[in-house]
């Protein structure tokens, strides 16, 4: 019965993806999905940087819609902040102040990071059906998106601040590093359970 409905409820958003207005609607709420993990924010006294759920909902988007829908997400996403919307981390001073503050270097690789998690993975599951492969594929592609992410924030950070590069590891990345794992472990873990086959 689970199952059924489980199916039921992806067919149905396959069909909402098929067209343009479907498409369009699915990306809004994804922009908003990732506006709210922005908002459940830690700000760290030691570091501009805080801790946020954003990084997991940017997995989600590319790993839900795929690289192209994925990339293209993040960069509404980008520009309704650039619009004044409330939608990045209230940490920050928002707009386009925040995507050029010393957070600017993640914001900006956003949809470079969707589109890695859901290209790469797409690619990957393609070669391997089964569950388990199904799971390392988006555990794989997710952990490198996430190192292209940091990479991408601590060059920023680093040449924003003008710190050292151990003050940018301390700053910008080591603090960050376990929870990051675990929403690469989360994202990977909700992409195997509810990316199954048709016929299940």
């Amino acid at each position: 019965m689970l199952s059924a409905t489980t199916t039921t409820r992806t067919t149905s958003l396959q069909g909402l993806a098929s067209s343009v207005p479907g498409k369009l609607a699915l990306g809004l709420a994804a922009t908003a999905v990732v506006a709210a993990a922005a908002h459940i924010a830690i700000p760290l006294p030691f570091t501009p940087v805080p801790l946020t759920l954003q990084p997991l909902a940017v997995l989600g988007v590319g790993l839900a819609l795929g690289p192209v829908a994925g990339f293209l997400t993040m960069l509404a996403y980008l520009a309704e902040g650039l619009c004044g919307l409330p939608v990045f981390a209230p940490t920050g001073p928002g707009g386009l102040a925040q995507i050029l503050g010393p957070t600017g270097g993640f914001l900006m690789a956003y949809p470079l990071v969707a589109a890695i998690a859901g290209g790469l993975t797409q690619r990957l599951a393609a070669i391997f059906n089964a569950r388990s492969s199904r799971f390392a594929s988006a555990l794989l592609a997710s952990s490198l998106a996430m190192m292209v992410l940091f990479l991408s924030g601590a060059e920023w950070f680093m040449y924003y601040t003008h710190n050292s590069l151990q003050a940018t590891w301390i700053g910008a990345v080591a603090p960050f590093l376990p929870g990051e794992a675990v929403k690469v472990v989360v994202a990977a873990g909700v992409y195997s359970t509810l990316k199954r086959p048709r016929s299940i």
